[in-house]
C-alpha cells in the first residue's frame, strides 16, 4: 500500500520525475495526518458524495457528562477513521482528560500504518477537540 494519496503520488512525480522506488514512511505519516485533519474538521453532511464522511457537529454534545460525550466521540472518531483511511488499521481510540482543561477534550489514537503488503508501523496521534468543535492533531 503506498504511503501518500494518488494526487500527492502524481505531484511528487510532476516534481521529480525520474525518482521512483522505495519511499520515505515519515512521507506517508505525513499524509495520513493531513488526511486526519482534514477529515475531523469536516462536517458530516457537507460532502455530497459520502455523508457520513468528516464528524458530526461537536458542538451539540452536552457538556455535564463528559464521560459520556467522550466515549461516545471515541467511537465516532474510530468508525470514521476506519472507514474513510484505509492505511491505518488496528485503529484504538481514547480519552485523556487532563487535569484542569475544561474547554478542550483530548484523545489518544494508537494503530498501525500499512508500511508495504506485509509491514507495519505504529502511529500514535494526538487529537484535541477545542470548544468550537475544531479538531487538531500531532504525532
Amino acid at each position: 500500500m503506498n504511503e501518500e494519496t494518488l494526487l500527492e503520488r502524481i505531484r511528487h512525480l510532476e516534481v521529480n520525475p525520474g525518482e521512483r522506488g522505495p519511499r520515505d514512511i515519515s512521507l506517508g505519516l505525513e499524509s495520513v495526518l493531513r488526511h486526519l485533519q482534514k477529515m475531523m474538521n469536516t462536517r458530516q453532511g457537507s460532502v455530497p458524495i459520502a455523508n457520513d464522511y468528516g464528524m458530526p457537529d461537536m458542538t451539540n454534545f452536552a457538556g455535564e457528562n463528559l464521560n459520556a460525550s467522550a466515549s461516545e466521540l471515541e467511537h465516532m472518531i474510530k468508525a470514521v477513521i476506519q472507514k474513510y483511511e484505509p492505511r491505518l488499521i488496528r485503529v484504538n481510540v481514547h480519552f485523556e482528560p487532563k487535569a484542569g482543561e475544561t474547554s478542550t477534550m483530548r484523545f489518544r489514537l494508537e494503530g498501525a500504518m500499512m508500511a508495504d503488503r506485509d509491514k507495519t508501523t505504529p502511529v500514535i496521534f494526538e487529537t484535541v477537540v477545542t470548544a468550537e468543535g475544531m479538531v487538531h492533531m500531532e504525532r
